[in-house]
């Protein structure tokens, strides 16, 4: 995957030669966010993005966007277990309120990874607890993902108020670039200058920027149709509860199952009390994609951090004990280290039965 990109200003996004599709939850890499791609792609794939936006898939809690032809448009694919996706979310809410009288629209179009955010009363649930206040479609069947040629989440797409996308930009990060963006875009369609201060750091809890000097490990999949850097003395048995071991000893980005698992091709589901997971991660914050069980129980856990518990480096979802609880399918940050990224053994031994675990992302 490309490193990040120097910055690019609003005449030379064309000149930039196409990057490779990888359909992942992107930029959660060691190097920082991925390179912008560039807006001639983009408009290959999508000659008439407002009328690929029209189409198809149902609008989540408003009806879909009018009039937004002499409008800028800014759409957002994203997907709410993705940390990627969650971490742009106070840079879009800004820019919304600060830019609405200038004739910015933002929408949304989630498009899911995982089964479980096809539900509607997830994606639903998630949107009011994330503060997504703008029209956001569902894209369950990937219909406007495709229509977009869109690559990954976030994939973020400057629409200009003739209709045109201007710029695409694949990953996270590089924000006050894409701010500057919009305010030339905002300025073309007005006639008027735009010059409102760019928005700085201010991302909090889960959403918070990632310490990308310190990041060392990558987005990791449990399922064994993407997994990578298992360390284990059985062979992984896809779609069949059984017993795996832990090793002595791991290395750095590797990780293990111990206890009585069902590894199937997106996720894993403990069969059994004490199942745990093991990993060797180097990074300040440690997430972790979950789901609860079908009967709605809570699933309880214990995390720890090199044999103990956690203290002052838990993450949201868990107490400075380790102790936390499945209660919904989504991310759950585990680990935020309070004096950044440095390498540490994270153990979580889920206490009930019945949880699904998808994928390891870090920031």
């Amino acid at each position: 995957m490309p490193r990040k990109g120097r910055s690019l200003g609003f005449a030379g996004v064309a000149a930039l030669a196409a990057i490779g599709a990888v359909i992942t939850c992107v930029a959660d890499l060691p190097g920082g966010p991925l390179a912008d791609v560039p807006a001639a792609g983009a408009a290959k794939a999508v000659s008439r993005p407002l009328a690929a936006l029209a189409a198809d898939g149902p609008w989540l809690g408003k009806d879909a966007p009018k009039a937004l032809r002499g409008k800028v448009v800014l759409v957002n694919f994203w997907t709410y277990s993705c940390i990627n996706s969650l971490r742009p979310l106070p840079y879009l809410r800004d820019w919304a309120e600060k830019y609405k009288d200038d004739g910015l629209v933002v929408v949304g179009v989630h498009t899911p990874e995982f089964a479980f955010e096809k539900d509607v009363g997830n994606v639903r649930r998630a949107v009011a607890e994330l503060g997504v206040n703008w029209p956001v479609k569902l894209d369950s069947d990937y219909a406007t993902w495709r229509k977009f040629g869109n690559d990954g989440w976030p994939g973020l797409y400057f629409i200009d108020a003739r209709g045109r996308v201007r710029h695409h930009r694949l990953g996270e990060g590089d924000y006050a670039a894409s701010e500057r963006l919009l305010q030339d875009l905002l300025a073309e369609a007005s006639g008027r200058p735009v010059n409102a201060p760019l928005t700085g750091d201010i991302g909090k809890g889960i959403e918070a920027s990632p310490d990308w000097d310190g990041l060392g490990t990558g987005e990791t999949y449990v399922g064994y149709r993407q997994a990578t850097n298992l360390a284990s003395p059985q062979r992984l048995r896809s779609d069949t509860s059984a017993q795996y071991d832990a090793p002595a000893s791991i290395g750095p980005n590797q990780w293990n199952l111990a206890g009585r698992w069902s590894v199937g091709g997106k996720s894993a589901r403990a069969d059994a009390p004490s199942a745990s997971i093991r990993y060797r991660f180097q990074a300040r914050d440690l997430h972790l994609v979950l789901g609860g069980r079908p009967d709605g129980k809570p699933v309880r856990f214990r995390v720890t951090l090199d044999g103990l518990p956690p203290a002052g480096d838990h993450g949201v979802d868990v107490d400075a004990n380790g102790m936390g609880s499945v209660t919904s399918d989504r991310l759950y940050q585990l680990v935020r280290q309070s004096a950044g990224a440095r390498a540490r053994t994270f153990e979580i031994e889920f206490l009930d039965p019945g949880v699904r675990a998808y994928a390891f992302t870090f920031g």
